[in-house]
Order: structure tokens, then C-alpha cells, then sequence
């Protein structure tokens, strides 16, 4: 086997473990807030990845912690719209990331491709089939797309960070752990109580409940951020950013196939159809596409 077809299996496997993130942050929506489950899953995961801290330039720290804010409102936007959506919906918007990069570039005066264009029609009639199909566009939705959009600033921002950075994994630990403390700093502005009785009583309930979905956390901290982005970076430097774009395109049907195997969501026909104009209209993005780093892609 190749090491080229070792990178390619690699992301297929990242792939199937995001599309398990989203029914399991979903489950977690209706216990905490959308900052509490970013924290302790970033906290976890930061804790795993602190070794490649140790004698990091400072510059790779400063990019992950510029990449680590950016993520933090990629997080707060998409587990915020999962409390109001489903999560199989929620994937497939938030998939639409990998079009923001291109369309920044219109933007910016440059006028879009071909294949740009009708990744966009693609993509709008696979938003409507979806819309037609669970219900009217509601906030979770604009929430979502919120998401999608914030990830495609992060991905341009990654793009011209991680091609000035020394060692990659230096750059993702510091970012992890940047987005965890964002997070500890958001609670405690605005979701921690200022009376302190009622701070006791709230965070000795909050660890009861994080201790009764103790197993839900460790997966999400331990295995789909620390191993899975780790193993990300070792898969996306065997193959193309172009390739691995197209592998991601994928995550919004294992989403909604652990979605139905977690949650009992399912789609119908035509929901099914909108996600696969999503799904074809992100590949479309891909086709031909300029080449970019190979670490200048968003984990989820």
C-alpha cells in the first residue's frame, strides 16, 4: 500500500469520526450550553496535545492562538445552531465552509469560475431541497450557516499561517488550547453567577452532569480532537488539500448516518437529494482547484 493511499484512508477515517461529532455535541445541547461542551472538549484535548508545546516557536504559538479564536466562534456558532436543528441538517450547511474560500476571492474582485458557479447553484438548490424538506429556514439554520461562513475565513487565515509555520503540530495544539480558553473566559462573563452561593450550587451541578455524560466527553476530547486532528495532519502530508477537500465533502452523510443511528434522525428522499447537490457542489469546488498547503483545512 502507498503512502499516498495510507493518507487517503487516514481521512476517510477522520471523515466518518467528524460526521459522529455532530449527533454527539447534539446530545450534549439539551444538558449544557454550547460554551460548556466547547470547553470541555477543547480542555481535554488540549491537555493530550500540550506536549508539542514544549520549545514551540513563538511564532507557531501566536498563529494557533490567532487560529484558535477564530475556531472558538466556528464552535460557538455551530453548536449553538445544533440546539435549534438537526444535527444531520446542521452538517450539511456547515459543509458549505469549503465554498467561503473561493467566494472571498469574488470579494476581492476576482470574478469566479465556472465550476465556482455551479458548485453555488448546486449548493442553493441542495439548501432548498433540504429546507423543503425539514421544515421552513429558522435560526439554527442562519446559525449554521454563521458556522460555515466563519470556518472559510479560518481556513484562508490557516492558509497563510501554517505556510510560514515550523511545526504544524505546535500550531494545532496551541490553537486547541486557545479555543478552550476562550471558552473559560465566555463563561465566566457571561454564564457564571455573580452570588456565590448560587455559583456553588451551579458548578456542582454542571460537574454532577458532566460526570453523567462523562463517557459523551472523552470521546469528543480524547478521540475526534486530539487523535483525530493529529492523525489529520499525518494524513493531509500524504495527499493534496484538493484531495482531502474531497474526502471532507463527505462528513455531512456520515453525520446524518450516525445521526440516524444515534439520534433516530433520518431523511427522506428529498432531503437526501439536497444533501447530495451539497455534497456535489463542494466536489465541484474542488475540481481543478489552484493549489493550497495541505494543513489549510478546517477540523470539525
Amino acid at each position: 500500500m502507498t503512502r499516498h493511499l495510507h493518507g487517503i484512508l487516514a481521512l476517510l477515517l477522520v471523515t466518518l469520526v467528524w460526521g459522529t461529532t455532530f449527533p454527539a455535541m447534539k446530545d450534549l445541547t439539551g444538558h449544557f450550553s454550547a460554551v460548556w461542551i466547547i470547553l470541555v472538549r477543547f480542555a481535554l484535548g488540549a491537555l493530550l496535545l500540550s506536549p508539542f508545546l514544549w520549545r514551540g516557536k513563538l511564532d507557531d504559538m501566536r498563529s494557533g492562538a490567532i487560529l484558535g479564536v477564530l475556531l472558538f466562534f466556528c464552535f460557538v456558532f455551530q453548536v449553538e445552531g445544533l440546539a435549534l436543528t438537526t444535527s444531520n441538517r446542521n452538517a450539511f450547511i456547515c459543509g458549505l465552509n469549503v465554498l467561503v474560500v473561493p467566494l472571498l476571492g469574488v470579494l476581492g474582485g476576482r470574478l469566479p469560475e465556472r465550476r465556482i458557479v455551479l458548485a453555488l447553484a448546486m449548493s442553493v438548490a441542495g439548501l432548498a431541497a433540504l429546507c423543503w424538506d425539514g421544515g421552513a429556514w429558522g435560526l439554527g439554520d442562519s446559525l449554521a450557516l454563521m458556522s460555515a461562513l466563519c470556518f472559510g475565513v479560518y481556513i484562508k487565515v490557516m492558509e497563510v499561517r501554517t505556510r510560514r509555520a515550523t511545526r504544524l503540530l505546535t500550531v494545532t495544539a496551541a490553537q486547541i488550547g486557545t479555543v478552550a480558553l476562550c471558552a473559560a473566559l465566555w463563561l465566566l462573563a457571561r454564564e457564571v453567577p455573580g452570588d456565590a452561593a448560587v455559583r456553588s450550587a451551579w458548578l456542582g451541578g454542571v460537574m454532577e452532569a458532566i460526570g453523567q455524560h462523562r463517557w459523551n466527553f472523552l470521546y469528543l476530547g480524547v478521540i475526534a480532537t486530539a487523535a483525530i486532528i493529529s492523525l489529520q495532519t499525518w494524513g493531509q502530508s500524504r495527499t493534496s488539500a484538493n484531495e482531502a477537500a474531497v474526502v471532507y465533502a463527505f462528513e455531512p452523510a456520515a453525520a446524518a448516518f450516525f445521526g440516524f443511528l444515534w439520534l433516530g434522525e433520518a431523511l427522506t428522499p428529498r432531503g437526501w437529494l439536497g444533501g447530495l447537490l451539497l455534497i456535489a457542489g463542494v466536489i465541484i469546488s474542488q475540481w481543478n482547484a489552484e493549489r493550497r498547503p495541505a494543513a489549510a483545512l478546517a477540523p470539525e
